[in-house]
């Protein structure tokens, strides 16, 4: 099955603490702070709700990740997941589907962060987004350590920042009846056929949490740490959102937040009366983070895959003194810095989604799989929950097609 090529493995460095850094700060990306306004004018006063729904959508697949990878902790986990359970041609699929999604959406993401900064360090677009890949890449390189550490401290500001947004509606969910009048059931069709729409917009930020597992072969005690760093992504990333979400529900001005182009820098102003620009700061700053987790991720990903004979040897190399898979990294880097610069990829972008979902449902059936296969244990006690998951993302994604809901993380 695997054909091990490197002697030098993976640093393990990562202890949980570190890891759940780094699942919120992939899965709570820049995205959160325009998609607010989203859900709030789709859902209305069930905004809350919406989010509640797609954090248990998510869950589904988030508990199919945990269950494999206490069985199969290893780098390039939904190609290891699905080459386990449906055979090379379909992990072939996920894995390389899971590496041009997050190699495009570095490329969509590079350009914009330069054009923010391009005002004060006035250098041309270009060379500002070589200069950023490079960067990035060369810490992702540098050590797993370092890159988690830089990663945990963009999210700090991340999360800090929706958390101060947080601290001045908190007076807001005082009245505690209309605090669960948002979160309670309705039988209006078109309420809640605006909820389920929100919903399946709002299920694409909890997407991200799927990179830690590919994180265990740099993890210490992988089987425990990363099942544990999943749920804990999962619940901190939906008690944000929920939390968020009430009070842009109970903050009034929802017009002026609905049509803001940085609805949660308007929610601020609303709730705390000062300047929502070190908000739109934060947001800006969050692209970052999200182009250095997807060079982690989609490197690893081609590092585990080729580990499995499913993709070239050459990308199982790791480099003997930084411990990292310095050529899939680099491989990376070349790919996003080369399609930023050639090729228009906002509709492409937008298509990733589509592409994530059909990945889920392929861990989902390979799940079922060998839940099926295996006669006993964990996996065969929850093969129909793999079944389930993997319909309720293909109808995620048919309703996605249907209402042309398409959205990138």
């Amino acid at each position: 099955m695997g054909t091990d090529t490197s002697s030098v493995r993976l640093k393990r460095a990562i202890t949980l603490p570190w890891l759940v850094f780094y699942g919120v700060g992939v899965t709570i990306g820049a995205g959160i702070f325009a998609l607010v306004g989203v859900v709030l004018e789709l859902a209305g006063d069930k905004a809350p709700l919406a989010f509640l729904f797609a954090g248990a959508i998510a869950g589904v697949t988030g508990v199919s990740y945990a269950l494999m990878i206490r069985i199969y902790p290893r780098a390039g986990g939904e190609a290891v997941f699905v080459n386990r359970g449906l055979g090379a041609f379909w992990a072939r699929i996920a894995g390389f589907g899971v590496v041009a999604t997050g190699i495009v959406s570095s490329a969509v993401i590079s350009p914009a962060f330069a054009g923010y900064i391009q005002d004060l360090l006035q250098l041309p677009n270009a060379l500002l987004v070589i200069m950023v890949v490079t960067i990035l890449s060369a810490i992702a390189c540098y050590g797993v350590r370092e890159s988690v550490l830089f990663a945990a401290l963009v999210t700090l500001l991340e999360v800090g920042t929706l958390l101060v947004v947080i601290a001045f509606g908190l007076p807001l969910l005082g009245d505690v009846d209309a605090v669960l009048l948002t979160l309670s059931p309705t039988t209006d069709l078109a309420i809640l056929t605006g909820v389920l729409s929100s919903s399946v917009l709002a299920f694409f930020a909890f997407i991200g949490f799927e990179d830690i597992v590919n994180m265990c072969e740099e993890t210490k005690d992988a089987e425990r740490t990363v099942p544990k760093a999943i749920y804990w992504t999962l619940g901190i990333t939906l008690l944000v959102y929920v939390v968020l979400a009430i009070i842009a529900v109970l903050a009034g001005e929802r017009e002026a937040i609905v049509s803001s182009s940085a609805p949660m820098a308007r929610l601020f102003e609303t709730v705390s009366g000062l300047s929502g620009k070190p908000v739109a700061v934060a947001a800006t700053i969050a692209m970052i983070n999200g182009v250095l987790v997807q060079i982690v991720m989609a490197s690893r990903v081609l590092y585990g895959m080729a580990n499995e004979g499913i993709a070239p040897i050459w990308f199982a190399q790791v480099h003997p003194q930084r411990q990292t898979p310095v050529r899939a990294t680099v491989f990376v880097a070349v790919v996003i810095i080369s399609l930023a610069l050639v090729f228009p990829l906002v509709r492409l972008a937008e298509v990733t989604s589509l592409v994530t979902l059909l990945v889920f449902s392929l861990v989902n059936l390979a799940l079922f799989a060998l839940g099926r296969s295996a006669g006993e244990g964990r996996l065969h006690q929850f093969r129909y929950w793999g079944l389930g998951g993997a319909g309720l993302c293909l109808a995620i994604a048919l309703f996605q097609i249907s209402t042309g809901l398409l959205g990138g993380h």
